[in-house]
């Protein structure tokens, strides 16, 4: 006969409300909810209706859903005329189309961002707005204002509610090497960038890598990718304790990957909730991704490197006084994101992380966490630190590429 203190169900209900109540308490002391107002209309959508119907001479569109080799192929074959007009008439699809040039995708996001610009402008001169809706559309306009920027590089750009927002660091069609930084938790368009706690949100992280990359490895082109294009968890609650919203950002990110110019060699940096999103994703990416890089995950969604079924070698790593440690690395009934990836039954190449502090400090330059990253991402390997004395996470890897 089985005693109740060590039935299954009731093991699985007291499992289940000690995740509960540790979210409850990083809810409190990590992650900070930020409640977003809706954005205009969604045009977007307008355009992609558009789109559906139109035509370029005679010539039909082709589906925005067709895959990217063939995209790149309409767009080569048409003028320079026939590019002004369709990134002129649908700027937000051009803007957001995997498979169009890049330098396409930056003029029709600038030209997208100079509409919703004038939307915003003209929302903050209403006089029906409440203080929050005024305070959030001046937020909103100055955001677009500085993505605006003619040395920026918008890959993508949605300003549709919470808002997602791609940026391009270096030049992405001569690249030999490019990163993807996957962010986590309550990143969307207002907070792709900030001004205080710089390189804890995706610009700065960006930024900072590009400058380690450069620097560790002069010769090599790279590109870094602040990636911020899908919809992430707002707050510490059950969209961040589920793999939902990962599963639509896995999606997107395996999109992305799978549509870069090219041939270079494509690493992926994903801290936090961008590591479940990378951890979903794995067993889709392309096998140009080479490297999958995570930093304070509450897992991956996977009980091991094996159950990621990716081809890609799989790095971790974790600060000491990062607050993510205290999140229970498990999965029951959907709740939890899986085995801690820098444990040594998860089977990652763990890395050392000194000089980061706290969940948010991985990206800021001079620590051993970006230069490890830097090491990753220009492929020279042989130089990531690893965080025990010996040289185990670097076991088995040949043909460092870095010039």
């Amino acid at each position: 006969m089985t005693s109740f203190d060590s039935s299954p169900t009731l093991t699985a209900w007291r499992t289940l409300l000690a995740l509960a109540v540790v979210f409850m308490m990083l809810a409190t002391s990590g992650w900070t909810a930020v409640r977003h107002q809706s954005g205009p209309r969604d045009a977007l959508q307008a355009e992609l209706a558009g789109w559906a119907k139109a035509r370029i001479g005679a010539r039909e569109l082709p589906g925005t859903d067709t895959p990217p080799q063939r995209l790149a192929a309409f767009f080569a074959s048409l003028g320079p005329l026939q590019r002004s007009e369709l990134t002129d008439r649908y700027p937000l699809v051009i803007g957001n189309l995997n498979g169009a040039p890049v330098t396409l995708r930056y003029r029709a996001n600038r030209k997208a961002l100079a509409r919703s610009f004038q939307l915003e402008s003209k929302r903050v001169s209403d006089p029906n707005l409440t203080a929050d809706g005024h305070h959030d559309a001046v937020r909103r306009m100055n955001r677009f204002e500085a993505l605006m920027s003619a040395d920026r590089q918008i890959l993508a750009f949605d300003p549709s509610g919470p808002g997602k927002v791609a940026e391009v660091l270096g030049d992405l069609d001569r690249a030999q090497r490019v990163s993807v930084i996957v962010p986590g938790v309550d990143t969307n368009l207002l907070t792709f960038q900030r001004s205080t706690r710089k390189y804890s949100a995706p610009v700065g992280m960006a930024q900072s890598l590009y400058a380690a990359e450069r620097a560790a490895s002069p010769r090599t082109r790279t590109a870094v990718i602040a990636w911020a294009d899908y919809t992430a968890p707002v707050g510490v609650g059950m969209d961040s304790a589920i793999g939902r919203l990962a599963e639509n950002g896995a999606v997107r990110l395996t999109a992305l990957t799978s549509a870069l110019p090219g041939n270079a060699k494509v690493a992926l940096f994903c801290h936090s909730y961008g590591s479940v999103v990378c951890g979903v994703a794995a067993r889709r990416l392309p096998d140009r991704v080479g490297d999958i890089a995570v930093a304070g995950s509450p897992g991956m969604r996977a009980e091991n490197v094996a159950g990621l079924r990716s081809r890609a070698r799989v790095w971790a790593m974790r600060d000491s006084d990062d607050w993510i440690r205290g999140v229970p690395h498990m999965e029951v009934g959907g709740l939890g994101h899986g085995e801690d990836p820098v444990t040594p039954a998860f089977g990652a190449r763990v890395m050392s992380a000194a000089g980061a502090i706290g969940h948010a400090g991985y990206f800021q330059p001079g620590t051993e966490s970006v230069s490890n990253f830097a090491e990753i991402g220009v492929g020279s390997f042989h130089s990531v630190t690893c965080a025990s004395d010996n040289d185990t996470c670097r076991n088995g890897i040949y043909g460092e590429e870095a010039a």
